[in-house]
C-alpha cells in the first residue's frame, strides 16, 4: 500500500475495494443518465405538474436554454473529468479545484441534493401505484405502502453489479422514448385549441414564475452530471464520460422540449396560463393520462402507466446508485465513518451506503406519511405536491449550486497547470456556465414560493432552502475541524482515487476487499 494511504487510514480498520472489471461504455452510462431523469416520469410527472404550479407556457423553450447552459457547463466538467476519476464525482472536483474544505461542504450538499430527488421521486411512484390498483382491483392502498416495498427492491439492487442496472434501464428508457413519442405525434395531430407556436415564445418564459419553471427543468435534467460517477467503472473514463455526458444534454434538451410542447397542445395553451384553468383533481399525471385515455385509447393508458411507474423506478435506481457512490467516496477517505465504505466482495458494489440510503428514504417516507393527516384533499394529491414537489425541487437548487461551484473549480484546477486543455475548455465555457448557472440558481430562490404553490412566502419558503444550502456551511466547518484534529485524513479529501488501489474498478477480473 502506498504511504499516503496509509496516512489517510483510521484507527479502525477500513473495507478498501482493490480491483474490479471495468464494464461501463458510453451507451451503458448514457442510460443511466437519462434514466436519471426517466423520459416518461419528466412528460407525465413533471411537466404536468410544472404546468400546474406555474401556469407558464414558455416550459418548452425553457428545456432548450438549459440544455445550452448545461452544454456549456459539461464543457469544462468533461475536461476535467479526463484527469479526475473519483466515485465523488463533485466532492471530489471541487476538493481539487477550490479546497477540501469546500469539497466537504459540496459533498455534503450533493448528498442533501441527491436524496431530496430521489426521495422526492418516492412520491409520485407511491401516488401511481395506489392509483394503478385502485383503478384495476379496486383496492384503496396507501401511497407508501408501495413505496417501503420499493426502497427495499432499490437498495437490494444498490448492492448488485452496475452493469445489470444499466441493461435494465436501457430497456426500460427505450420503452419510454417509444411511447412518449407516440404521445407527441398524436397531441401534435389533435391539440386541444389548434397549432400553436406560443410554447416557444421567450416572451411566454420570462413572468413571473420562470425560476419555478427553472426548478423543474434542472429537475428533468439531473444525472446527467452523474457521468463521472461512473469513472470508475468505465472502460474508458477519458473518452466515455465525456461522450455520455454530451449525447446525455442532447438527447434531454431536445426531446423533452418537444414532448413538453406537445403536453401544452394536448393541455391547451389558454389552459396551461390561466391560474383556474386546471382544476385541482386534473393536476399533475392526470392532464397528460386523460388525454392519452381521450384520444388514444384504453390499451395506451394501461401501457403508459406501467411504463410510467417503471421510469420512476428507473429514476430511483439511478439517484440511489448516485448517493451510494458519494457516501462511499467520503467514507473511504474518512470524511464518513470508514464502515460506510464497505463493499460486496464478488462485485465491488458500495453496498454499505446503499443501505444507508434505503434507511433514511424510509424515514423520510414515514414522516411524510404521518404528516399525510392534516392534508385537505381539495388542494390536489399529497404525494405529489408534497413529497415529489417539494424535494425534488429543494434538491434541484441544490445541483443546480454545485455546477455553479464547479465550474469555478475548473477554473482553479488548471489555474497552476493548463495539462494541454485549450482556453475554451478551461477558461471561458466555466466562467459562462458559473454566471449562468449562478442566475439560475438566484432566480429559482426567489421563486421558491411559485413552486410550493404558496400566495405568499412562508416558513416553508426558507425553510427547505435552507436544508440544502446550510449542511455545506457545517460541511466546510467539519472539514477545517478535520484539518486540526485528523491531519492525515483532512490531506486524503478529494484524492481517494488517485492512489491507484481503491477504485471501484480498474481492469482486473474479480472485485476483492481487503482491510488495511
Amino acid at each position: 500500500m502506498s504511504s499516503s494511504t496509509q496516512a489517510a487510514s483510521s484507527s479502525k480498520p477500513s473495507p478498501v475495494v482493490v480491483s474490479s472489471r471495468r464494464r461501463l461504455g458510453v451507451l451503458a452510462v448514457a442510460f443511466l443518465i437519462v434514466a436519471a431523469s426517466a423520459p416518461l416520469t419528466v412528460v407525465a410527472g413533471g411537466v404536468t405538474s410544472t404546468f400546474s404550479v406555474t401556469h407558464v407556457a414558455g416550459v418548452p423553450v425553457s428545456f432548450l436554454l438549459l440544455a445550452a447552459v448545461l452544454a456549456i457547463f459539461a464543457v469544462g466538467y468533461a475536461a476535467m473529468s479526463r484527469f479526475i476519476r473519483n466515485a465523488g464525482a463533485f466532492y471530489s472536483y471541487v476538493a481539487q479545484g477550490i479546497g477540501r474544505p469546500a469539497g466537504v461542504g459540496a459533498s455534503v450538499v450533493a448528498l442533501v441534493a441527491y436524496n431530496m430527488m430521489q426521495i422526492g421521486i418516492y412520491g409520485m411512484f407511491g401516488f401511481q401505484v395506489s392509483m394503478l390498483i385502485v383503478e384495476k382491483t379496486g383496492a384503496d392502498i396507501a401511497w407508501w405502502a408501495p413505496v417501503l416495498v420499493c426502497i427495499a427492491i432499490v437498495g437490494w439492487m444498490g448492492v448488485n453489479r452496475v452493469d445489470l442496472s444499466a441493461k435494465v434501464l436501457g430497456v426500460l428508457v427505450a420503452l419510454e422514448f417509444v411511447v412518449v413519442i407516440a404521445f407527441d405525434i398524436v397531441a401534435f395531430a389533435v391539440p386541444a385549441s389548434g397549432l400553436s407556436t406560443a410554447p416557444l415564445d421567450l416572451s411566454g418564459l420570462f413572468v413571473p414564475g420562470v425560476g419555478a419553471v427553472f426548478a423543474f427543468g434542472v429537475a428533468a435534467f439531473m444525472g446527467f452530471e452523474s457521468a463521472a460517477i461512473y469513472g470508475e467503472e468505465s472502460k474508458d473514463p477519458q473518452r466515455t464520460i465525456p461522450r455520455a455526458t454530451f449525447l446525455a444534454v442532447a438527447v434531454i434538451g431536445v426531446f423533452y422540449a418537444v414532448s413538453s410542447w406537445a403536453l401544452a397542445l394536448a393541455i391547451g395553451v389558454g389552459k396551461v396560463v390561466d391560474p383556474a384553468g386546471i382544476a385541482p383533481e386534473e393536476a399533475g399525471p392526470p392532464l397528460f393520462f386523460g388525454f392519452v385515455a381521450a384520444n388514444m385509447g384504453t390499451i395506451w393508458v394501461d401501457l403508459m402507466s406501467l411504463l410510467f411507474i417503471t421510469s420512476i423506478f428507473a429514476a430511483l435506481v439511478s439517484f440511489h446508485n448516485a448517493v451510494a457512490r458519494y457516501v462511499f467516496s467520503l467514507a473511504r477517505e474518512g470524511v464518513l465513518p470508514d464502515r460506510l465504505a464497505a463493499v460486496r466482495h464478488r462485485t465491488g458494489a458500495p453496498w454499505a451506503g446503499s443501505i444507508t440510503q434505503s434507511i433514511f428514504a424510509a424515514a423520510v417516507v414515514i414522516a411524510f406519511a404521518i404528516g399525510e393527516a392534516g392534508w385537505n384533499p381539495d388542494s390536489g394529491p399529497y404525494p405529489v405536491l408534497t413529497l415529489f414537489t417539494w424535494l425534488t425541487n429543494s434538491g434541484a437548487l441544490g445541483l443546480v449550486l454545485l455546477m455553479a461551484i464547479v465550474s469555478v473549480a475548473v477554473i482553479g484546477y488548471f489555474r497552476r497547470d493548463d495539462r494541454g486543455v485549450g482556453i475554451g475548455s478551461r477558461l471561458l465555457a466555466p466562467i459562462v456556465a458559473a454566471v449562468a448557472l449562478a442566475a439560475v440558481f438566484v432566480t429559482i430562490l426567489a421563486n421558491f414560493d411559485v413552486l410550493l404553490g404558496q400566495a405568499e412566502s412562508t416558513m416553508t419558503t426558507f425553510l427547505l432552502p435552507a436544508l440544502v444550502i446550510v449542511p455545506g456551511v457545517i460541511g466546510v466547518l467539519w472539514a477545517y475541524r478535520l484539518r486540526s484534529t485528523k491531519p492525515n485524513v483532512y490531506r486524503q479529501i478529494g484524492h481517494g482515487a488517485d492512489t491507484g488501489e481503491n477504485l471501484l474498478g480498474v481492469d482486473d477480473a474479480e472485485a476483492t476487499v481487503r482491510n488495511d
